[in-house]
């Protein structure tokens, strides 16, 4: 059994990651726009890392003409690394405790947002083979077998728990690693693919389209679910929105422009969903993020000192105080939530498109549209087959 590295362990290696400063995390500025290669930019924000409050500064900009939000300037893979790890030796909870903080802030999808995902797509077709990108601990591919007992799930995810997923039973085989550079190995294995606000964390979400086309059989579904970046909680917010999520969101992208590239790639979106994806935390997570920065640090390895035990107890102790508040906040957004949705408040959308059997890429775009790729085609196949010659791990056959 793993057992997770504590401050003390970290410490040294985090302080050796940062004696050159936070700026050697970041890849030179661009100048356009990453999703059409617009000129026309503007800074929305600069944020500080408000969730861990590691050191660094983060920059969102827009383009004005696509909308698209991106990281500018991006966080290197080294970067990304750094500032996505050790979640369990800090965060906005911290002295609070794991499971409440976690209902409080909305950060893990309960089963009942789990199962409407499936119902989503079962009320489309009932896939023989599903390929779940970002699965994490493939919490949704357990739940999904609920409503759709015949069918296989697979996942894919950079980090361990996918393997500890394949071990437990909750995925028939795991793949790790980035999708763009295993789709290959993936080719036409699939009736449909899910992601679910993966593509924020993704260093190119085009990429990632394609490899999900790639992926996917013609006439099977792609379903993305992903944070809306025009919810209204962004502007009244600001840099407090949680969805904002910085440093570890690269991009945020318009429901226009997502639905654009789709078709640009052979894919015909089929059903649009502004309001059940909508996680109901904008407020909780806001407070949560203030009284965060409001509050003393605790024993953190990026920090050379320990922190003292009066400084701990004094986090756990506010943290304990903000409990009233943030219940409040928390009661608020669920009982809004019906009411949010209708009026622009929804903070996340959800995509479900049909992967198209004839296709050839579309013409090049001008300079204000987003640009698609060069076409790969995907291989077809028949039925759901799964070798380990295809697998990165798998568990012992099982009668499906």
């Amino acid at each position: 059994m793993d057992v997770a590295p504590t401050a003390a362990d970290r410490r040294s290696a985090c302080l050796a990651a940062l004696a050159q400063g936070p700026g050697r995390f970041h890849e030179p500025r661009r100048a356009d726009c990453p999703w059409c290669g617009s000129p026309r930019l503007r800074v929305l924000l600069r944020s500080t890392d408000l969730l861990q409050r590691k050191p660094g500064t983060f920059t969102l900009d827009q383009c004005a003409a696509c909308a698209h939000l991106f990281q500018n300037p991006r966080l290197t893979p080294e970067g990304r690394d750094f500032y996505r790890g050790d979640p369990h030796l800090y965060g906005a909870h911290q002295g609070l405790g794991g499971p409440l903080a976690d209902r409080l802030l909305g950060t893990r999808p309960g089963d009942r947002r789990h199962l409407a995902r499936a119902l989503a797509l079962r009320a489309l077709d009932e896939p023989e083979c599903w390929l779940d990108v970002g699965t994490g601990a493939a919490r949704f591919p357990a739940l999904a077998r609920r409503v759709l007992p015949y069918t296989a799930f697979d996942g894919l995810d950079q980090g361990r728990g996918v393997e500890e997923a394949v071990r437990s039973g909750r995925v028939e085989e795991g793949h790790r690693g980035s999708f763009p550079a295993l789709a290959h190995r993936l080719a036409g294995r699939y009736d449909a693919v899910s992601m679910f606000h993966h593509l924020a964390g993704s260093p190119d979400p085009r990429e990632e389209l394609k490899a999900a086309r790639l992926a996917l059989r013609p006439g099977g579904h792609l379903m993305i679910e992903a944070t809306d970046p025009e919810c209204r909680f962004a502007r009244l917010l600001g840099k407090w929105w949680p969805c904002y999520a910085q440093p570890r969101h690269l991009h945020l992208m318009p429901l226009a422009g997502l639905r654009a590239e789709l078709t640009r790639l052979g894919f015909t979106v089929v059903a649009v969903d502004r309001r059940t994806p909508h996680v109901p935390a904008d407020l909780t997570g806001a407070l949560a993020l203030v009284v965060n920065g409001r509050l003393p640090q605790g024993d953190v390895p990026w920090r050379a000192r320990p922190a003292p035990l009066l400084r701990r107890g004094l986090r756990r102790a506010g943290w304990w105080a903000s409990v009233p508040p943030l219940a409040l906040a928390h009661a608020l957004d669920r009982l809004l939530s019906p009411l949010l949705t209708r009026t622009g408040f929804g903070n996340a959308y959800r995509v479900i498109a049909r992967r198209d059997a004839g296709w050839t890429p579309a013409p090049p775009p001008r300079p204000d549209q987003p640009r698609s790729g060069v076409a790969r085609p995907a291989t077809t196949s028949s039925t759901c087959s799964h070798s380990a010659a295809n697998a990165v791990f798998s568990r012992p056959s099982s009668s499906r």
